[in-house]
């Protein structure tokens, strides 16, 4: 099975009662099943993590990028302004696909512009959870398609 790791910043183990009108109302546990079911589902060896510390997603990253794992990441908040998240996104050597529960272009100005996109594969925004489970659709078919090429 194809490895994927689902990345998530700051805050995001709050969800379900972290401002509700923005991030909806499913849990962080139910956000983990969701992408665990997902990705079997889909054939895909999905691990899900969550961190409020920086530098601890950055090792993250690079775990991915020495194994040439495809990620799924929420920077949250540091999406923003974290050159650091930025530059170990760029050392990756699979696809990245940025997602974001709200719609960050209808939030505060701050919000409106990511570090992180300029290096990523894609960008999922404004749709709630089910963005995550469309990342990885993406990626299951992405890779499926990248390994018939090498073939």
């Amino acid at each position: 099975m194809t490895k994927v790791y689902v990345l998530n910043g700051p805050n995001l183990g709050r969800l379900g009662t972290r401002q509700v009108d923005v991030y909806g109302l499913t849990s962080y546990a139910g956000l983990v099943e969701l992408c665990e079911r997902t990705g079997r589902e889909l054939g895909l060896d999905v691990e899900v993590r969550q961190t409020d510390a920086e530098h601890e997603l950055i090792a993250w990253l690079h775990e991915a990028a020495d194994e040439a794992a495809a990620v799924v990441l929420n920077p949250a908040a540091w999406s923003h302004y974290s050159y650091a998240v930025r530059d170990a996104c760029a050392l990756l050597r699979a696809p990245l696909v940025e997602v974001h529960i709200s719609n960050i272009h209808t939030r505060e100005e701050f919000r409106h512009h990511s570090v992180v996109s300029a290096v990523a594969t894609g960008v999922i925004a404004g749709l709630g959870v089910d963005g995550y489970r469309l990342a990885l659709l993406h990626l299951a078919d992405r890779l499926a398609a990248d390994r018939q090429a090498d073939e």
